[in-house]
């Protein structure tokens, strides 16, 4: 059953059980809480006792005494008197017997509407006739044995019943109509959301069907959130794929960056096997290149592991407090002793007192070695490679810089995410998740990592943590 049918089924039974759940509840409320005698049950209550005191022969004390006592037992409340026309009391159930005049009577009956709605008695009077003479059985009772309510409507014909149930209908159509509007609203915005689910497609070309809804209540939200939600499914399936594309890449160059060097180290081993050199130096030489090429897919492989890693998220600092001058000073000599013999020159700085932080070691050390090693691969020409530290009091920065050929402009807003390459040929080696460690363990030690190059030039890469 569709939600619109639900609504329009719900409002008319709500309605339909609203009016009769009204009615029932008046009349048992009315019964419960409002007891007394109603204004006009008295009229036939007084007729009834007449009809009895009419079946006598006459209509004295003997044969009224009876009626009138068994009608106070009935209803104590009420006070029964059998008056002559002269206004004499034949019998009084009270006992007192008091004389009226006819302008008493009349003043009884004048005042009756006014007094009914004010603590006074409340007096009915009912007449009849015998042999010529006209006899009157007067009624009294407090108000305090009156119901405390009544709604009276008097109707002499049908149409009149109109002025009723027109407002009546009103009253009831306004909630109802105001109900209608309401679900209509809510049904028709829950239809625009569900046709926008429907029409929900991450694929790139396809339109996105964005839901305007300015109102603040939970639709309006759900509308909101919707449009935030598709948005973001769409660039988050747009980083899959371009994740994908780059894995891909990744496979691929690995592939060939491991077949090359296998390659060449079956060469030389062939050589060697076979005896097919010329002198000692060229054997040390093609040893030396197999060296060199197992040092190169050994690498390879711990790429590859740092890949499981950050796909892991495994990536769990060790904070202990380290002397991090002492560290970069370590570094360098290895690095200044792999470069010796070579033509970079190595420059280092650090300050005369030593930097203590709490970090995790092993990871720093990592991310620097991975920004020595990427400058010496791509800034080699610039024949310069500097290690820099130092500290403000609020942080402390660790700064390598080469003059090699720099990273173009346009490269260098992407040049921190995973498996990205300024080189997508095979000029250069590595997988392209050096520099996305190096974030990674900068932002895990709430620091970061920034990038300054000018190609050709300087390139500055400066890792900030905080003290």
């Amino acid at each position: 059953m569709k939600l619109r049918t639900k609504l329009w089924l719900l409002l008319v039974v709500s309605t339909a059980a609203s009016m009769i759940l009204f009615g029932f509840s008046s009349v048992w409320i009315g019964k419960v809480a409002n007891k007394g005698y109603a204004l006009f049950q008295l009229n036939p209550l007084a007729q009834s006792v007449v009809d009895l005191v009419e079946q006598q022969p006459v209509f004295g004390p003997d044969t009224v005494k009876p009626i009138l006592d068994q009608a106070h037992a009935e209803h104590p409340a009420i006070r029964w008197m059998w008056l002559d026309d002269q206004g004499r009391s034949i019998y009084d159930t009270a006992g007192l017997n008091p004389v009226y005049s006819f302008k008493d009577l009349a003043m009884l009956m004048q005042q009756l509407p006014k007094s009914y709605l004010t603590d006074a008695d409340v007096h009915v009077l009912t007449q009849t006739d015998k042999d010529g003479k006209s006899y009157f059985l007067l009624l009294s009772l407090p108000a305090s044995a009156m119901k405390q309510g009544e709604v009276y409507f008097l109707i002499r014909k049908i149409s009149s019943l109109l002025t009723l149930t027109i407002p009546l209908i009103l009253a009831f159509s306004l909630p109802f109509l105001l109900a209608i509007w309401l679900f209509s609203s809510i049904n028709r915005r829950i239809r625009k959301l569900n046709r926008a689910l429907n029409q929900l497609n991450i694929q790139h070309d396809s339109p996105t069907v964005t839901l305007i809804d300015a109102s603040k209540d939970e639709l309006g939200q759900i509308s909101r959130h919707y449009n935030e939600m598709a948005l973001r499914i769409r660039s988050q399936f747009t980083e899959i794929q371009q994740f994908e594309s780059k894995r891909k890449l990744l496979l691929s160059n690995l592939s060939h960056d491991l077949r090359t060097p296998l390659t060449t180290m079956l060469g030389c081993a062939e050589m060697i096997r076979t005896g097919n050199y010329k002198d000692q130096h060229e054997l040390q030489s093609r040893a030396k290149i197999i060296l060199q090429r197992c040092r190169y897919m050994d690498k390879l492989l711990d790429q590859m592991l740092d890949i499981s890693r950050l796909d892991a998220d495994d990536l769990t600092l060790r904070l202990a407090h380290h002397n991090l001058s002492e560290i970069v000073r370590k570094i360098a000599v290895e690095y200044f002793m792999i470069l010796d013999g070579g033509q970079v020159v190595l420059d280092v700085d650090t300050p005369d007192e030593d930097i203590h932080l709490y970090m995790d070691a092993p990871l720093i050390e990592r991310a620097l070695r991975n920004l020595l090693d990427n400058a010496i691969r791509y800034g080699k020409d610039g024949r310069y490679l500097g290690i820099r530290l130092t500290a403000d009091g609020q942080s402390v920065s660790v700064i390598v810089k080469d003059k090699g050929k720099g990273i173009p402009p346009e490269h260098q807003a992407h040049i921190f995410e995973r498996f990205y390459r300024v080189d997508s040929g095979r000029s250069g080696e590595g997988l392209g998740i050096g520099l996305a460690i190096v974030k990674d363990i900068s932002l895990a030690h709430q620091g970061n990592v920034e990038l300054s190059s000018t190609p050709n030039v300087e390139t500055v890469f400066r890792i900030k943590l905080p003290c």
